[in-house]
C-alpha cells in the first residue's frame, strides 16, 4: 500500500525489581523479531524500546536500564539476521523518573544520553529518530539540540520522531475553541516543526 517505515514500540517501566530479565528478553527478542519481518518484506523498520519516564528512578539507573535492554535488542537482531544499515532506532533520552527529586541538567540530559548510544548503540546504524516520551516540548527540543551542538563525528543522525514534543502546546491551543484557535494551533504546531528541524544540526534558538 505504499507504506516505506513501520514502527514497534517496548515499553520497559522502571521500579522496584522491574525491569526482569524476562522482560527485557521477550521485549528485546520480539524487536528483532519484527525487524527481521519489516526486511523481508521491504520496510525499513524503527526499533523503539522505550525506558519510561514513569516513576522516581534516577537518570543513572535510567542510563544502566537503557543500556541494558539495547545491549539485549541488537544481540536478537545480529542473531536474527537483521540488517543494521536498514533500521532505525527510536529510544528514549537517559532522563531521571517524573517523580525523582534529582533532576538533572538539560546538559547532563544531552551528554548522558549520547554516551550511553555511544556504548550501546552499534555504528552501523544509521539513524537515531528520539520519542519525546513525557517531557515537555521545550525540553525534547533542547535536548535534541543540545546533542547536536555538542557532539561530533558520530556515526549516526540524532533527529526526531516526536508525537507530543510537536503536538503538545498546538492541541492545548486548539481545545480553546474560540476564533483565534486554528491559526494559532497551526501557527504552534509550525513553529515546534521548525525548532526541531533546527535543533538536528543545533541551531536552535529555543
Amino acid at each position: 500500500m505504499g507504506a516505506k517505515f513501520a514502527k514497534w514500540r517496548a515499553v520497559i517501566k522502571i521500579g522496584k525489581d522491574m525491569p526482569s530479565e524476562a522482560c527485557i528478553s521477550v521485549n528485546s527478542h520480539a524487536l528483532a523479531r519484527y525487524a527481521s519481518i519489516c526486511q523481508e518484506q521491504g520496510l525499513v523498520p524503527i526499533i523503539e524500546p522505550e525506558v519510561l519516564m514513569d516513576g522516581n528512578h534516577s537518570a543513572d539507573r535510567c542510563f544502566e536500564v537503557t543500556g541494558k535492554i539495547l545491549d539485549a535488542t541488537y544481540s536478537e537482531c545480529m542473531i536474527q539476521g537483521v540488517y543494521l544499515p536498514g533500521t532505525l532506532l527510536k529510544p528514549n533520552m537517559i532522563i531521571q523518573g517524573k517523580n525523582s527529586d534529582n533532576k538533572i541538567s538539560r546538559e547532563e540530559v544531552a551528554e548522558k544520553t549520547v554516551e550511553c548510544l555511544s556504548l550501546h548503540v552499534p555504528k552501523e546504524v544509521p539513524g537515531i529518530v528520539f520519542l519525546s516520551g513525557g517531557q515537555s516540548d521545550e525540553d525534547a527540543t533542547a535536548h535534541l539540540n543540545l546533542m547536536n551542538k555538542i557532539s561530533k563525528n558520530l556515526p549516526w543522525e540524532l533527529s526526531y520522531s516526536y508525537g507530543r514534543g510537536l503536538q503538545a502546546e498546538s492541541l492545548i491551543i486548539w481545545g480553546k475553541q474560540n476564533e483565534f484557535s486554528d491559526k494559532k494551533s497551526q501557527e504552534a504546531f509550525a513553529h515546534r516543526a521548525e525548532m526541531n528541524s533546527l535543533a538536528r544540526s543545533g541551531k536552535a534558538p529555543i
